[in-house]
C-alpha cells in the first residue's frame, strides 16, 4: 500500500473501509480502536463535543501512520472526525492488521497515542452547566 488511509473526516466515520484499509489474507489479527465521545470528564457532565483542526492535520496523520507503518512492520489506518459530535460518537476509529495479535495491538496503541499528542487537532467540550473548556490548547 503506497498511500496510508489517514483521513480528517467532518461526518460521521467509515468504520468499515477503515477495517477494510489493513485487513488482508495474511492477517492473523485486526484491531480495531474506537474513541467515543463519553457523557463525563473531571467529574462533570459532557453533553457534547467540538473539534477544530489545523489545515495540514491531515498531512500530520498521514505522516504519523507512514512512520509507524515503518516501524512496526504493521499495516495501519486512522481517521480522525472534527465538527460537532454527540455522546457516543466515534471521534477517532483506528485499525492494525499484522500476522500476530500482539504486534497488532501494541502498533495500535503506539499509533493511537501518537495522533492524540502530535496530531494539531483541539476539543472543546460542552458541559451541562452550560461552561464549555478547550482541550489540548
Amino acid at each position: 500500500m503506497s498511500e496510508h488511509y489517514a483521513l480528517i473526516a467532518d461526518q460521521p466515520i467509515d468504520e468499515v473501509a477503515v477495517r477494510a484499509a489493513v485487513d488482508g489474507p495474511d492477517a492473523g489479527a485486526v484491531v480495531m480502536f474506537h474513541g467515543i465521545v463519553r457523557n463525563h470528564d473531571g467529574g462533570e457532565s459532557v453533553r457534547g463535543l467540538d473539534y477544530s483542526s489545523h489545515p495540514q492535520a491531515t498531512a500530520f496523520l498521514k505522516q504519523i501512520v507512514a512512520e509507524e507503518v515503518e516501524r512496526s512492520g504493521v499495516r495501519l489506518a486512522a481517521v480522525h472526525r472534527v465538527g460537532e459530535l454527540a455522546i457516543g460518537d466515534a471521534a477517532l476509529v483506528a485499525a492494525s492488521a499484522a500476522a500476530h495479535r500482539g504486534e497488532a495491538f501494541a502498533a495500535l496503541e503506539q499509533l493511537v497515542e501518537r495522533i492524540k499528542f502530535e496530531v494539531p487537532i483541539w476539543k472543546r467540550q460542552h458541559f451541562e452547566t452550560g461552561t464549555s473548556e478547550w482541550v489540548g490548547l
